[in-house]
């Protein structure tokens, strides 16, 4: 049951084409899986998430952050509650040697600010997919580089709506993990410090890193990027190909045949099949290698009622 008096205080705070009842959630992810929201929110401003933490409080009402779901997937059921999205938040500035970029900006456009100031040390993120939250969330990084490196500090709210100025060590960031899940922090801003560099060496090196990225990554279809962290002395995705699974499909999804540590949205696969998937890969990997594969992408949401 969809509760108005919820929808008018949401409108309230955040204006009425900021405020979505019964969106499809699919809409808003990389993987192009999953089922619809009470209400989807999408604030303009620092001091609008604020107030829809302390609505969802006040009135106990489930509460869920989505960022740009390029490392999420949602159930066909959707998610009850509000789900907000920081996507309008997406501003990214310079100052000297440190770039501070909103919540809502791609890690990917924050680099190449980077690199329009001749900024070097994010060449690493020039092919992450997701938002600057969401890679501080996770702790992103590719190609021997990560967010820690060069996080300073970050601006968040808290579960009870306040704004906390966080240096980047009180974050706990470690291999693709942060504590900003089990605290309940939203991620507002990140500011990163960086180092003055030649504009033609750092493009050189996002040039390199995004022609290994195209070649390897099956691009072409909807997935949630790498499925599953590396085991300690192993490659997850040599693994799962030399398991036999490349290529293996169950309805629409499929274990990518050009990298088998993606899961690709071949064929409208609903959110269901893509788990299975998941779920047989890890479950064959563990028999004949007895690895135990850990998720790196993320499941919420509600199954589909029968």
């Amino acid at each position: 049951m969809i509760n108005h008096h919820v929808y008018e205080e949401l409108v309230r705070i955040a204006s009425k084409q900021n405020v979505l009842m019964n969106e499809c959630l699919k809409d808003h992810l990389y993987t192009k899986l999953g089922g619809k929201a009470d209400f989807f929110v999408t604030p303009e401003t620092y001091e609008q998430v604020q107030q829809i933490v302390k609505l969802a409080n006040k009135e106990n009402i489930a509460f869920t952050l989505l960022g740009n779901g390029s490392n999420l997937i949602i159930k066909d059921g959707g998610i009850r509650g509000i789900v907000m999205n920081l996507g309008k938040l997406n501003k990214i500035a310079g100052n000297g040697l440190k770039i501070t970029a909103q919540s809502g900006a791609r890690i990917i456009d924050t680099s190449r600010e980077a690199l329009h100031l001749r900024l070097t040390g994010l060449e690493f993120a020039c092919g992450i997919p997701g938002s600057v939250g969401g890679a501080l969330y996770m702790n992103a990084g590719a190609y021997g580089g990560e967010i820690k490196d060069v996080l300073e500090s970050c601006i968040v709210v808290d579960r009870n709506g306040e704004l906390l100025n966080l240096a980047a060590e009180e974050l706990a960031l470690d291999y693709r993990t942060s504590n900003i899940p089990d605290n309940g922090y939203i991620v507002l801003e990140g500011t990163f410090a960086l180092q003055a560099g030649d504009y033609e060496e750092i493009k050189a090196v996002m040039d390199d890193l995004t022609f290994k990225r195209e070649s390897k990554q099956p691009l072409e279809y909807p997935s949630c990027g790498s499925v599953f962290k590396r085991p300690p002395g192993y490659f997850a995705g040599k693994l799962i190909q030399d398991s036999g699974l490349q290529g293996k499909q169950i309805g629409g999804a499929q274990v990518s045949l050009k990298h088998a540590g993606f899961i690709v949205n071949k064929e409208n696969a609903t959110a269901t099949e893509y788990i299975e998937l998941i779920q047989h890969v890890q479950a064959t990997v563990k028999e004949k290698f007895g690895v135990r594969l850990e998720r790196e992408v993320r499941i919420i949401g509600e199954d589909l009622e029968k």
